[in-house]
């Protein structure tokens, strides 16, 4: 059986994109491999084992175009209404907070963020399928 262990996406810089992840989600470098042409950084939580490796390509200097294929990231969190609340006032401009409930039930509470490349990352309160 397969365990996943992370997902990669590039980033345009470390810095910017670590410390976006450490405010918005907790997420700490667990690990950094420099080689001579890319830098991978493996950053994690104590929620999980599930890690984000970013890519910092070397000589990169224009963002990177997402494309239409990419979707986005999840996460999930107790608190909904407080993390859109610390989102607000850390500058991280979180999108309003959504009530799913495509045939009456609300089945998802959530709100996406995008990250300094402009990836979307959607923020689940946990219940029912969203541990």
């Amino acid at each position: 059986m397969a365990k996943q262990i992370h997902s990669m996406i590039r980033v345009l810089d470390e810095d910017r994109s670590v410390q976006f992840y450490d405010t918005a989600f907790g997420l700490k470098v667990a690990d950094r491999l420099d080689f001579p042409d890319f830098t991978l950084i493996y950053l994690s939580n104590p929620e999980t084992e599930f890690e984000l490796e970013l890519t910092v390509n070397k000589g990169q200097s224009e963002p990177y175009d997402l494309g239409n294929g990419y979707g986005h990231l999840a996460v999930s969190v107790a608190d909904l209404d407080a993390e859109h609340a610390r989102f607000e006032a850390a500058g991280l401009s979180p999108r309003k907070l959504v009530e799913f409930a495509p045939a009456g039930d609300v089945i998802a509470r959530f709100f996406f963020v995008a990250d300094p490349d402009g990836y979307q990352i959607e923020v689940l309160e946990r219940g029912g399928r969203f541990k």
